[in-house]
């Protein structure tokens, strides 16, 4: 049902890559990738993952040191099956992009209380393993969703 599916959040350097390379160990053989709202304007596009989030991906055994930020577009929203996004308000910021998109658009923590998962960029440690978790909590949810 969902074969490709495209994680967002806003820079694509935090949230979203650590979603996607998450969702890719629970869902092998699916398509998965991510992008950001504001990477472009954020000066992002091509950056790879922010040091401290590859860090803590690292030590729970997930790597973000492939990645390579990416500005979300229409195109890349047509590509996709199923869009997540990491706050509510993405949505929005998504539907403005593609609106068609729209009907396939969910949030990450949608199976974990379709909760909100906060921005931990230029934050504490605290912050980064904070999101890491909820972000993991959400990923194995939506994967024994998308695996039934």
């Amino acid at each position: 049902m969902f074969e490709k599916i495209l994680i967002v959040c806003v820079g694509n350097i935090c949230r979203s890559p650590t979603g996607e390379y998450l969702l890719k160990q629970y869902l092998p053989g699916k398509n998965i990738n991510s992008a950001g709202i504001a990477t472009a304007k954020s000066g992002l596009s091509g950056k790879a993952a922010d040091k401290v989030a590859n860090l803590v991906a690292t030590e729970h055994g997930c790597s973000l040191d492939m990645h390579k930020a990416q500005q979300l577009t229409r195109e890349l929203c047509r590509e996709y099956d199923l869009i997540l996004a990491m706050e509510k308000g993405h949505i929005e910021a998504i539907t403005q992009i593609a609106p068609e998109a729209r009907g396939k658009t969910m949030l990450f923590g949608q199976w974990t209380g379709q909760q909100d998962i906060p921005d931990p960029y230029r934050q504490s440690r605290e912050a980064f393993d904070h999101a890491f978790q909820l972000i993991d909590d959400s990923a194995k949810a939506w994967a024994k969703k998308i695996a039934k």
